[in-house]
């Protein structure tokens, strides 16, 4: 395997499957690592780990690690000195990896004690450059679907135009397209269905404002502060004075009438 990069420094590509997303708690449970050298060559190191932890069910499900396939592993404190040493004097590179691989990546070293300074090191996120050279907006998406360049941008006639143009073609393109869900199922998620279609884009907010969302059990929860992904109810009973901070507060009033709803509700069930 050879390459056209312009090194310096060896490059190393890299990429993690983990527990879950949650940089503090989670663990690695398999790293992949593609070291790309100034002379054109390329080394290709994968290992599982043992994260010591449970792999959560709905986990292995999206990366197909299972506790059994990691259990005679090593853990990651195992090999971080000879880590260490394999990335001695590289750059960095990956798909995201500033978001989530790298803090990942560092939080695991500094658990297991072993130095690993990424300041002066080169980092390359290869999805930086595919947003910066391939737009996501409306007129990307209006020559993408459409194949015609959207005249009087930001007008608002020619955008709704132009987007129901969008839908009327992502509805045509994608019709039969099968993908994996969560479950590893397979199932198509565009239809031309407008209720597949509100549950395929919508998010599970309650308010427009998102201070308060939906949880995995469909019940309302607090998204930010101190009570964030704790249920609304609880935090009624636990706190009464919480309701009354927040319809003085400066929230929108369309976060306000939601949190009403949900207190007379609540009021009417503990009668």
């Amino acid at each position: 395997m050879q390459h056209q990069l312009n090194l310096r420094n060896p490059l190393v590509f890299f990429d993690l499957e983990t527990t879950g997303i949650n940089i503090s708690k989670d663990r690695i449970v398999e790293l992949s690592f593609v070291k790309a050298l100034p002379n054109g060559t390329v080394e290709v190191k994968t290992k599982k780990i043992n994260p010591e932890v449970p792999i959560p069910l709905e986990t292995s499900l999206i990366h197909g690690i299972y506790d059994e396939d990691v259990k005679d592993a090593p853990t990651f404190k195992s090999i971080a000195k000879t880590l260490v040493q394999f990335l001695e004097g590289c750059d960095l590179a990956g798909f995201n990896v500033l978001r989530f691989d790298v803090p990942m990546l560092v939080e695991e070293f500094l658990r297991a004690g072993v130095e690993f300074e990424v300041n002066k090191r080169k980092i390359v996120d290869a999805q930086r450059i595919f947003h910066m050279m391939e737009p996501r907006n409306l007129s990307a998406a209006y020559k993408f679907y459409c194949e015609k360049s959207l005249e009087n941008a930001h007008s608002a006639e020619a955008d709704t135009l132009a987007t129901f143009e969008v839908l009327n073609a992502q509805v045509q393109r994608y019709a039969g397209v099968e993908m994996k869900n969560e479950k590893g199922e397979m199932y198509q998620p565009v239809q031309n269905d407008m209720n597949v279609l509100h549950e395929l884009t919508s998010q599970k907010i309650v308010d427009f404002a998102g201070r308060m969302v939906f949880n995995d059990k469909g019940i309302e929860v607090f998204n930010f502060g101190k009570h964030k992904g704790v249920p609304v109810v609880d935090v009624f009973k636990k706190e009464p004075n919480y309701y009354e901070w927040m319809m003085q507060g400066d929230f929108p009033l369309d976060t306000k009438r939601r949190l009403t709803e949900i207190k007379l509700r609540s009021s009417k069930l503990m009668k």
